[in-house]
């Protein structure tokens, strides 16, 4: 009979191991799985309890939610602002940083999220999930600022993507490289089922929305020409193509086989400085990458070195095995 080893016996076990992982952080990551199971149960029930469909309502990006990304903002923050491990959190939907109420006890962690990302694809039952990142507050447990969050993903302590799909899948990096644990709904806890993720360093799998080609940089176009292009091409290859249009979905893919995902810049997003979220999408999911050996990149730069100006700031994103991803950045330089 296989170990089972819980999320939480997991991450003490890295902290006798020397991980320096503080008690409460693995007490903040376990608190994260259970905003997260929660989440679980309401997607489960969407259609039955009429959760479905558009709540009538935008994010500060403009972009209209969801009514289980308004439920699933809820749980998070009803959840953590009660466990005194916080003192301030960052959500993709919400425009300010969200306080830690005067009556709750505040500690030294900040916490950001997508709490549900690829909602858009929840209709019609294809994977979505949360996306969450943890740093220390500089100012310790004073109540946060939006400045105090604003730092390079390179400052992460932990991050971590669960996707809602056939099982509820937990993907958790501190550094140490990135393990990933399974509901087992039964005990009513996330299990260990792999450790030690490793992304193959070539693929011949790529992820990008080719409807969008017409408004991309000539880089990104010749790469994808080249790909498809296939044996006879410059890459000397057979390429397939993926796209789910659920990021959680394709990194979890990528980190299970190998292969490229691409979000990049275009002449639509080029104002706003790309597509997806710096701090709530790609300086968590860069550091579980880069933790399983893959890299994470905007074309021009790696993706965890950028210093943030903003808690809502955009930017490109083109990440997955670490060859792959090499060889499109070489397009960008030309």
């Amino acid at each position: 009979m296989n170990e089972v080893i819980t999320l939480r016996q997991y991450l003490q076990g890295q902290q006798r191991a020397g991980k320096a992982i503080e008690t409460g952080l693995i007490d903040l990551i376990c608190e994260v799985g259970v905003a997260c199971k929660q989440i679980a149960a309401k997607i489960d029930r969407a259609a039955l309890e009429g959760a479905l469909g558009a709540a009538g309502s935008e994010n500060v990006q403009g972009e209209e939610q969801k009514k289980l990304d308004v439920i699933s903002n809820e749980v998070m923050f009803d959840h953590l602002k009660t466990t005194g491990l916080l003192s301030g959190m960052g959500s993709e939907e919400e425009d300010e940083p969200m306080a830690i109420p005067a009556d709750q006890p505040r500690g030294p962690y900040l916490i950001m999220f997508d709490p549900l990302d690829g909602s858009s694809n929840i209709d019609v039952n294809i994977s979505v999930g949360t996306i969450f990142s943890v740093v220390k507050n500089p100012r310790g447990s004073e109540p946060a600022t939006e400045q105090d969050f604003l730092q390079p993903g390179n400052q992460q302590l932990a991050a971590g993507v669960v996707v809602y799909g056939p099982s509820t899948t937990f993907v958790l990096t501190t550094g140490h490289g990135v393990a990933v644990f399974v509901l087992d709904r039964s005990m009513g806890e996330f299990l260990l089922v792999r450790d030690g993720v490793k992304i193959p360093e070539d693929t011949a799998e790529f992820a990008i929305n080719m409807s969008n080609r017409r408004f991309w940089e000539e880089p990104v176009r010749r790469y994808i020409d080249d790909c498809l292009a296939g044996e006879e091409g410059p890459l000397g290859k057979r390429y397939n193509m993926r796209w789910v249009a659920s990021m959680v979905a394709e990194v979890y893919r990528i980190l299970t086989r190998g292969g490229i995902f691409m979000y990049p810049i275009d002449e639509r997003t080029r104002a706003k400085g790309g597509r997806l979220r710096l701090m709530y999408e790609g300086n968590p999911v860069a550091f579980i990458v880069e933790q399983a050996g893959g890299l994470a990149s905007t074309g021009y730069e790696r993706i965890m070195d950028i210093q943030p100006t903003a808690l809502h700031q955009r930017v490109p994103v083109i990440l997955g095995s670490k060859n792959e991803v090499e060889k499109v950045v070489s397009y960008h330089q030309g």
